[in-house]
């Protein structure tokens, strides 16, 4: 986009340079001071408009060590600098408007040669303001603009020299002043604004109707609880956003990087242009007892895994209850002193929860890999079930082992009358049973009924 810019400014510059060339040839020819003066002013706007160039190009810079935000904001400097030279011209034109007025008329006066060259530089005035305009309206920039506002200029200064010459052959030669002079009261309204936007473009200024869409756009993504900090800025064309979102706290790191990733297409949907970074913060509010001693606990030292998380009132009392896996090497008062530990944790972070009461479990490290299967514990584990009439049928049994660890996966089918609660204790008996047979064994049954 900013080459572009880049392209329109050249031949802007071309365009203009051409006109100081025919200006000067044509005012030497008449002896016409307007348009020699006129064409001064045009080799000032070659310069003016060259810098606005350079800044434009400079723009399109990729990101660097020392520039981690592009170099966009050199546009703008570009467009302050071209604002303040329009500044500068139209305060010349009214000093030397006032000047003219109060001295007397000149012994030569300009003829056909002043206005065939002025005339020519009022097409070129025309076509660079046709041509920068279309632009501004397709692409946009401060560096269009302010260039834009010099081709303006440019054409006020030549139809100033122009009509000037022609009022002064009917005889009113103070008239070409007194249009200067309001044509550069109009330009130092119009430069004055320029500087005050690109000043307030390099102070990182926007919109609050802008920060505010964003935020409807943040709280209206599904799993957003809110938006929090915004922080935006504008670098040439592109509007950066650093964004703070608040997720549940149990919201897993894959929804929310999925729910930021949601949030970002969702602005970048509306605000094309934009580069949006996402952070996200964990809120504990509405979010289930259970899943805060999840949180709470299963970090703590020595704590090898957390399950069967449960929490009740009884008389406004609220009591928790949860089965926590240790090292299964270690003796029964180390493993108290990590009970004691977790049952402090929960109601320091928690202290509407009156009691924890923690079951404590050996905890085994399942390997990754096995080792074939053993057959012989499968014939012992196939004798132990068979005294059970309330097994209906034996299904898989599959037995692997790693070391000193064995790895025991049961399909059994049971009489489909059976509660589940007797399955249960049905399981854990024959568990029970396997383990005095089999040490180290890590056991999985899987109940059926029987068809």
């Amino acid at each position: 986009m900013l080459t572009s810019r880049s392209k329109v400014l050249q031949i802007s510059l071309i365009s203009i340079f051409s006109a100081f060339i025919v200006e000067m040839v044509f005012g030497l020819l008449s002896n016409s001071l307007a348009l020699i003066t006129d064409s001064i002013h045009a080799l000032l706007d070659c310069v003016v408009t060259m810098v606005l160039l350079l800044a434009a190009r400079m723009a399109i810079k990729p990101p660097d060590a020392e520039h981690t935000y592009g170099h966009g904001k050199i546009e703008s400097l570009g467009g302050l600098i071209g604002g303040i030279a329009i500044f500068l011209i139209a305060c010349f034109f009214i000093y030397e408007s006032i000047n003219r007025i109060q001295s007397p008329p000149p012994d030569i006066l300009p003829g056909m040669y002043a206005i065939i060259g002025g005339g020519y530089t009022i097409g070129i005035d025309v076509f660079r303001i046709i041509i920068l305009r279309k632009s501004i309206v397709k692409i946009g920039g401060t560096t269009l603009k302010a260039d834009f506002y010099h081709a303006f200029l440019d054409l006020g200064s030549t139809l100033v020299a122009i009509i000037g010459i022609i009022i002064v052959t009917y005889g009113f030669y103070y008239g070409d002043f007194i249009a200067a002079l309001i044509l550069g009261i109009l330009l130092v309204g119009l430069s004055i604004k320029l500087i005050y936007k690109t000043a307030q473009d390099l102070t990182d200024i926007i919109a609050p109707n802008l920060v505010n869409e964003v935020r409807d756009i943040v709280n209206s993504t599904n799993g957003v609880i809110s938006a929090d900090s915004i922080l935006m800025r504008k670098s040439g064309d592109t509007i950066f956003a650093d964004i703070t979102i608040s997720l549940r706290a149990d919201t897993s790191f894959d929804k929310a990087h999925e729910i930021s990733n949601k949030v970002e297409d969702n602005i970048k949907n509306k605000i094309s242009d934009s580069k949006i970074t996402i952070h996200f913060e964990p809120n504990w509010k509405d979010v289930p007892l259970d899943s805060k001693i999840l949180d709470i606990v299963k970090n703590l030292d020595g704590v090898k895994g957390v399950h069967n998380i449960g929490t009740h009132k009884t008389k406004n009392k609220t009591f928790a209850n949860l089965h926590v896996m240790v090292d299964r090497k270690i003796d029964l008062k180390t493993a108290h002193e990590i009970s004691d530990k977790i049952e402090k944790v929960i109601h320091d972070k928690i202290p509407e929860i009156e009691h924890s009461t923690i079951h404590l479990e050996p905890f085994i490290e399942i390997p990754k890999k096995f080792n074939s299967e053993n057959k012989k514990t499968e014939e012992k584990i196939n004798e132990i079930l068979i005294k059970y009439n309330q097994i209906k049928k034996i299904g898989r049994i599959i037995s692997l082992n790693f070391e000193n660890i064995q790895k025991i996966d049961i399909d059994c089918s049971f009489d489909g009358n059976l509660s589940i609660e007797t399955v249960h204790d049905l399981t854990s008996e024959i568990e029970q049973l396997i383990r005095n047979e089999i040490t180290n064994a890590v056991i999985t049954i899987h109940p059926e009924p029987a068809r």
